[in-house]
Order: structure tokens, then sequence, then C-alpha cells
């Protein structure tokens, strides 16, 4: 069907879902919504469709279609890929050539009630994810080199390029990545990517309070030992965590990665340092990894899967006594929600928040919230706090207060009733400066707010 025909805007018209086969299809789909007034949410896969404020569009734009890498160089240490790559097949194409994505981004599906490693790559920028990694190797957007993307005036665009040396100008990688698609629907990305590490290992602090393991992974981080990750995990939580199940009490955790020989002097180095702290332990390779990837995606407080929904494309055809039998859509192929139904089958599932403080602020975040209930993981030396309500309500005004009380920070409602993401501050409320600047940028890249309009404040 020739794109622009009328046959071609008539199917625009019907079409609750495009999806796009190209980087032209997405211009065109974008040019319609303008000339028609028309809203589209943009997505993926739609893994990460429960975030952010619940938004009712005229049509979704999905750009799972855009698949597939597009260059690899290992030796240069670059790759590029659509955006609708799913990052399971990235990270399995570069852990062949022993090197990852430093920034360990974390995969949603479980806290959504989603299987495993839907995620794509422009999903992943659109966010900018980060996993236990973060505060050494940074985030999403501190590994993008460069972007192909269209924006909300359906022009396609470039930004960046595929080695550092060359990204010049206007930093758009980084300026869009966190954007949730309200800017721009990527529809190419070049990241960098680092070697692996040999092999890893965990120094365990067992039996400590969040304070107490805030000290400890403060003084841990800050030392010369090379720590990657530090994390703790209270009692009740840990007894979530197959690797750390048997520990029987809360524990800190302190990822150390490089060589064996490396490894062992700085274990020996940071328990000489942090004996007097507590109950000393490890873990070994395989338990740590498992550990960490439980920690990254925050595991403890998944939700089961929902049930799956018939397979309209196994469905047709059938007749109605046999498709009363339900033929099912395997796990993890395609969405597990209806469209604009996103959300509707967590309503009866704890709220769970994600806070972000100063790490010895941790603590006290989690001491206010435990007072209501709240069971609460830390992540990022006690700088990242995830926090799950003891019920479906957010109690927003409880947490927004207790991030004020602890001097301040970044609360985002992680997941919520689809009700209550459209009638809470999904995100930190903003300053007035920068609303201001966040305003300007929308009107910039999407002057007549059709992608995604209201998906991370009201009005943007």
């Amino acid at each position: 069907m020739p794109r622009g025909s009328p046959r071609f805007r008539e199917w625009l018209e019907m079409s609750e879902r495009l999806c796009p086969r190209d980087e032209a299809d997405v211009v065109e789909a974008v040019r319609w919504a303008v000339s028609n007034g028309r809203t589209l949410d943009v997505a993926g896969s739609g893994s990460k469709a429960g975030l952010g404020r619940h938004i009712q569009t005229d049509a979704t734009l999905e750009l799972s279609g855009l698949s597939g890498v597009t260059l690899y160089e290992p030796e240069e240490l670059v790759l590029s890929a659509k955006a609708g790559t799913q990052v399971a097949e990235i990270e399995a194409l570069v852990a062949a050539s022993k090197q990852m994505l430093a920034f360990e981004p974390m995969d949603f599906g479980p806290l959504l009630g989603l299987a495993p490693g839907g995620g794509t790559l422009g999903g992943l920028m659109a966010c900018n994810l980060a996993g236990p990694r973060r505060p050494s190797a940074g985030a999403a957007r501190d590994h993008a080199l460069g972007i192909r993307a269209v924006s909300g005036r359906a022009e396609a665009f470039k930004a960046g390029g595929r080695v550092v040396k060359n990204v010049t100008g206007y930093d758009l990688p980084r300026g869009l990545a966190g954007s949730y698609g309200t800017l721009a629907a990527f529809t190419e990305l070049t990241i960098k990517v680092l070697p692996r590490p040999e092999t890893v290992e965990t120094l365990l602090l067992l039996g400590l309070d969040p304070a107490a393991a805030a000290a400890a992974m403060s003084a841990a981080v800050g030392s010369y030992y090379d720590v990657s990750g530090a994390a703790h995990v209270p009692e009740a939580v840990a007894a979530a965590i197959a690797a750390v199940a048997g520990a029987g009490t809360a524990v800190t955790a302190l990822r150390l990665e490089g060589v064996q020989p490396s490894i062992r002097h700085r274990r020996g180095k940071l328990e000489a340092m942090l004996r007097t702290h507590g109950t000393l332990s490890f873990l070994d390779a395989d338990a740590s990894r498992g550990f960490w990837q439980a920690v990254r995606d925050v595991t403890p407080f998944a939700v089961p899967l929902p049930p799956a929904l018939p397979d309209p494309a196994l469905m047709a055809g059938l007749d109605p006594a046999t498709q009363s039998e339900a033929v099912l859509r395997p796990q993890g192929l395609g969405p597990r929600v209806k469209p604009g139904d996103e959300g509707a089958h967590l309503e009866n599932h704890p709220a769970l928040w994600r806070i972000s403080v100063a790490p010895m602020a941790g603590p006290s975040v989690g001491a206010a919230l435990r007072e209501i209930g709240a069971r609460c993981l830390y992540d990022w030396a006690g700088g990242l706090v995830w926090a799950e309500m003891p019920g479906a309500e957010p109690q927003t005004a409880a947490v927004r207060a207790a991030v004020a009380a602890a001097g301040g920070g970044h609360a985002t409602l992680i997941r919520a009733s689809a009700a209550a993401r459209a009638a809470e501050e999904v995100f930190q409320p903003l300053d007035p400066i920068t609303g201001a600047l966040i305003a300007r940028m929308k009107n910039g890249f999407d002057p007549g707010r059709v992608l995604s309009p209201g998906r991370i404040y009201a009005g943007v």
C-alpha cells in the first residue's frame, strides 16, 4: 500500500495500533496525526506501558517492527540497532564477544506483571534505565552516542554519531533520554558497549539495620577497592532472593568484579576494613550474578503474570466452540494485556515507589515509610530506595513528606492502578523554572502535543 495514498490514509484512520515498518512509515504516521489533530502513544513492545501517568490517546505508535542490529564493531566498542530491537537480543550478542551494557538496564516486566525479556532498545533509552552499576558506570544516557528519531512535527532527524569524537553540537541523545516518548520517537540508536568483567564475587555483611548498612556501604564505595555494586536487603525481603534466602537475616552486599587475583586482594582488604561492622560472608560468581539480577529487577516485589490472552491470529478461522477453549499466546511472545488496559491487572497489587535521595538519607526515608507498613530494598549504596506500599493505595503525601524530610530527592510511582496513575503526580513535582524548561522543550519538539501527551506531566 503506497504511503500517502487514500487507502493508506484510510488504514491510518481505522487503526488503533500503528505498526510502522521503517522510519518513513513513522514520519507518515506522525504527519497523519498532526494533520488530523490525533494523539499517539509511543511504544515499543509495550513492556513499560504501565510506567508514567495513565493517558488515553487516539492510537498507539508501536515501534517493535523496527528491529535488528545494524552495526556491531566489538573492537570499537560500539553498537547500532533499530529502536524495536529487544534488549535481550543485544545483551546476548555482546556477551558472545565478552562485552556488556555497562549501565546494567533493569527489566521492568516482573514488576509490572509481564513476562521478562520484552524490553526494547528504544524503550530502554526513552526511560533512561540503569541498574546497580549506575553510581560507577552511569545510566543509559551516558552510553548514548547517536540517535535517529522522528519529532512531533513529523520531521526525521539524527544527532550524535557512531564514535565518541564525532559527537558534536547539541547533545540530543542525552537530552531525549528519559523523555518517555513525549518529545520524539526513536527509530535507531547507537550506544557504547564495554568489556565484561572476567568474574564476580560479593562480600556480605549480615544482620545490619539500614542505617548501619548505609555507613558500611559508604565506607566501601569510598575506598580504593572498586566496588561496583552496593545494596542492602532487609530480612523479610532477602527471604525472596534465592542466593541469600538461607542467611535468615538482613544482607548488605558489596560487589567486586574483575580478574580473580584482583578480586581476592580487594575482598581481603574490604574484609579487614569492615570486620567491625558485622558478620562477614560472601557469594561466589554464580550466586553473585543471580543476586544482582534480583536486585536489578527488584524481583522480591514482582507480581504474578496475569492470565495469557487468546492470540487473535490463532483464534481466527476457528469455530466458536474451539475458540472457547482459549488458545493461549505462549509466554513472552507479545503483550499480555490488551492495548488501553495497561495497569488494569495491577489494580489490587501493592503500589511501588522508586525513590532517589542522597545515599546516607536512604535509611531515614525507609524508616518513615516502614511506619506506614512499607517494605523497602536499598540499592546504590542507599541512594535508591524501592518502597512497596502495604496496599494498592500509593500514599503519595506520606512518600513526598518522607523525601522532603530527608533533604529532598525524586520519588516516582512505578506501579499503581490506572486510576491512581491518572490522579497522582507520578513523577517528582517540578519547580517553576524546571517546569518552564520542560514545556519549552515540548513546544520545540512536539508543539501539537501529538506524542504521548501527559505521560510525564499533565499538559506536556
